[in-house]
């Protein structure tokens, strides 16, 4: 007959198990530290990366031939300006609550990293999905379009954790990034719609699925409204809002409200 071994301490006594349960959690706890630290450092580098091409847009407005070009408020620096400065001061709170908590040291050390198959899936299928959308999508296809496929990714791909969404969720986008990148590459060819309507069919089968899911987690079932309302408002007040270019503004769905907007709303008002 066996007798089962408790776990002692360094004297040689037998510890309960809530403290092993508690010497558990304060290592995972200094592993997640750790993390915190490379993850801020590459946010740092990225903020910084994006400030210091912003810095290339004209902020205060220029002058050509004695005529200044527009104020400041109308500057399209001021939207990235205040997504990375705002990405640039979290990654330093990020940085220093893991200084204070010892997961520098401990990444320093011990890199702190490991290795873990479902958190390296989830990075991975995540920087996939927005390498496509940023260089594939964004640029191309539709803003409303493409933002929307992307926050329905996220969110059905990542709530609950369940590896098949990710990796689902990840195919529908770089399809819809790669067709994008493949088939109108350069500048000129931009625009062109099939890219939308591509972006929509897998937005819409996407979105389908989803649905489908609804029955067993009821929490899916208002994706498709924050995938739609998000991105349209946010466009709105970029385009009409704060005068911002928008990217891909001769898209399938910005097109026709840039046109009802100065055409069918603004004389409204206007008289």
């Amino acid at each position: 007959m066996t007798r089962s071994v408790e776990p002692k301490d360094q004297r040689g006594r037998a510890s309960a198990p809530s403290d092993h349960a508690e010497v558990m959690a304060a290592e995972d706890t200094l592993i997640l530290r750790a993390r915190d630290f490379w993850t801020a450092l590459v946010l740092i580098a990225v903020s910084l990366f994006f400030l210091w091409k912003t810095s290339d847009i004209p902020l205060f407005g220029s002058n050509r031939a004695g005529v200044s070009g527009a104020d400041w408020y109308n500057s399209a620096a001021i939207v990235p300006l205040g997504i990375f400065s705002g990405l640039l001061v979290l990654s330093f709170v990020l940085l220093a609550i893991s200084i204070r908590s010892g997961g520098a040291a401990h990444a320093l050390t011990r890199a702190g990293i490991g290795w873990n198959p479902s958190e390296a899936l989830r990075f991975g299928t995540i920087a996939l999905m927005l390498l496509a959308y940023i260089a594939g999508l964004v640029p191309r296809v539709d803003f409303i379009l493409c933002s929307g496929l992307l926050i329905t990714a996220l969110i059905f791909g990542y709530q609950g954790g369940h590896p098949q969404r990710m990796i689902l969720s990840t195919v529908f986008v770089t399809a819809a990034g790669a067709f994008a990148l493949l088939a109108y590459g350069p500048q000129a060819e931009w625009n062109s719609h099939v890219d939308d309507w591509v972006t929509l069919a897998l937005w819409t089968l996407l979105t389908l699925i989803v649905l489908s899911q609804a029955k067993q987690t009821p929490v899916l079932r208002v994706v498709p409204a924050i995938a739609v309302l998000a991105p349209f408002i946010l466009v709105c007040a970029m385009a009409f809002g704060f005068r911002q270019n928008v990217p891909a503004r001769g898209g399938l769905i910005f097109k026709q409200i840039e046109y009802h907007y100065y055409v069918t709303l603004r004389p409204i008002w206007r008289t």
